[in-house]
């Protein structure tokens, strides 16, 4: 790839064009060096266009796609995989000041949105309506537009699914500025290849999506939420199929392990779950929600639900059946990567997915591996659908040492995975992390229909370089 510096001339240009929008020099925040994960790239941009419209990020592409420099899309920065990282140099378009909710069509269940509006905003907004938008990822200070991009999971993903199901309709802007409007309102749709779905997912290497319409459901009237208590994590892990096949249809069903709830107990200086059970030290726990439409149906799936888990292992079961409840919980869960990464100066993290009948079994060697790689291993995630993250960490080790020992725990994880019909990420996306492994998951003739894909789209090869199946060498 060949890619040109942002010159004078061409800053002029972009200034010109989108006067007010353009930071350069001092104005750039060092957080446009990288994402949440630090480790998977930092190189400041030469410069960062805060763009407040379609129209603006149209004009900025034009500018850049004829001058040869890269570009590259971001929402909020809240990724864990390097994905809007400029390692290639280049010019940031931030869509957050595109922060607008566009227009409700609740007769047919759709909210249409510009790409910078944050997931709890569309969130709240949508339960002031009675609507419901399902899908859950960690950072609820997320972009949603990034969240298409990621095609992003969550914790509700086990009965709602990921991102890709509640995605209509997409404005994009390709990289040369060009404009196209991908998916349509209806239900169905057979109307030629589905460009929509390539879009979602794709990590901002084939068009910058800067409108969504999202498909909203009616609001469940009742949920509860019960914490299963284990002896252990095999224990743990091992009901989890139990409460995934038991007919009761969970929401959400994440398990953690004792040290990490004490992480998090440390970090929000509160206490919550139960560290003794039955007169037995708790050492993993099972939580999970379900909901409803009937308030009777709730007290029956509460009780069964609770009976699966007594009968799959667990010490006791706790029941948090009101909003604070269930609030001060899920808070607990929320806080288990942030105590980790407080905890530690290094970290580094893996979310493969595998089919939940493997789930203890490559959690039991995720955490087999910690002394011979001389890491700590923390391991947490979505149960019900197989997503495991595996935080690898430590203190005062010097980065190359670090990154060689990760890498040794990633080639491992990876190559137990294959067996297990894994996939190398379920919800963090490929970004600059994984880049370099995706060929070996899928295969050389998958990766060259991908480049294939790219080419047709950025036949330059500017947006977003590096990222999933463009991979430039250090």
């Amino acid at each position: 790839m060949s890619f040109q510096s942002l010159t004078p001339e061409v800053l002029a240009q972009l200034t010109a064009a989108l006067p007010e929008s353009v930071l350069t020099g001092d104005q750039i925040s060092e957080d446009y060096a990288h994402d949440e994960m630090v480790s998977a790239g930092f190189r400041m941009p030469d410069a960062v266009v805060m763009a407040r419209s379609t129209d603006e990020v149209s004009k900025a592409c034009k500018i850049l796609y004829e001058n040869n420099i890269p570009i590259i899309p971001r929402g909020a920065g809240t990724g864990l995989s390097g994905g809007c990282a400029p390692i290639c140099g280049g010019v940031v378009i931030d869509t957050t000041k595109m922060n607008h909710i566009l227009r409700w069509d609740l007769d047919n269940g759709l909210v249409h949105i510009e790409a910078g509006v944050l997931l709890a905003d569309l969130t709240a907004a949508c339960t002031e309506r009675g609507m419901f938008y399902p899908p859950d990822p960690g950072q609820r200070f997320a972009a949603v537009g990034g969240n298409v991009a990621t095609n992003a999971g969550g914790m509700r993903a086990v009965k709602y699914g990921c991102t890709r199901e509640y995605v209509r309709t997409m404005t994009v802007v390709l990289p040369d500025g060009r404009v196209v409007k991908l998916g349509g309102e209806p239900s169905k749709n057979s109307s030629g290849y589905s460009l929509l779905h390539l879009l979602i997912g794709s990590e901002g290497t084939l068009g910058i999506i800067t409108e969504i319409g999202l498909k909203l459901i009616p609001q469940p009237k009742f949920q509860v939420s019960l914490l299963g208590m284990f002896e252990d994590l095999e224990a743990c892990i091992r009901c989890v199929p139990v409460v995934k096949h038991s007919g009761l249809d969970p929401q959400s069903l994440e398990f953690m392990p004792r040290s990490n709830v004490e992480r998090a107990e440390k970090f929000t200086e509160k206490v919550v779950y139960p560290a003794v059970s039955e007169g037995t030290n708790v050492g993993a726990y099972l939580l999970t929600t379900f909901d409803c439409r009937r308030e009777e149906e709730m007290e029956e799936t509460m009780e069964a639900a609770a009976e699966v888990m007594l009968e799959g292992g667990a010490l006791d079961v706790l029941v948090f059946d009101n909003a604070n409840a269930m609030k001060a919980a899920w808070d607990m869960r929320r806080a288990v990567p942030e105590a980790i990464l407080e905890t530690y100066d290094k970290v580094e993290e893996c979310d493969i997915v595998v089919p939940i009948s493997y789930i203890a079994e490559i959690v039991e060697y995720a955490q087999s591996l910690a002394d011979e790689v001389g890491l700590d291993i923390n391991t947490y995630g979505h149960a019900g659908d197989g997503n495991i993250h595996i935080k690898l960490c430590a203190n005062g080790m010097e980065e190359q040492e670090f990154r060689a020992r990760s890498d040794k725990f990633l080639d491992l994880i990876y190559a137990k995975g294959k067996g297990m019909n894994a996939l190398i990420s379920g919800e963090h996306g490929i970004g600059a992390v994984s880049v370099r492994r995706l060929e070996d998951y899928v295969g050389s003739d998958v990766m060259q229909l991908m480049q294939g894909i790219k080419a047709v789209f950025d036949p330059k090869g500017l947006l977003n370089p590096g990222k999933v199946c463009t991979y430039v060498k250090d």
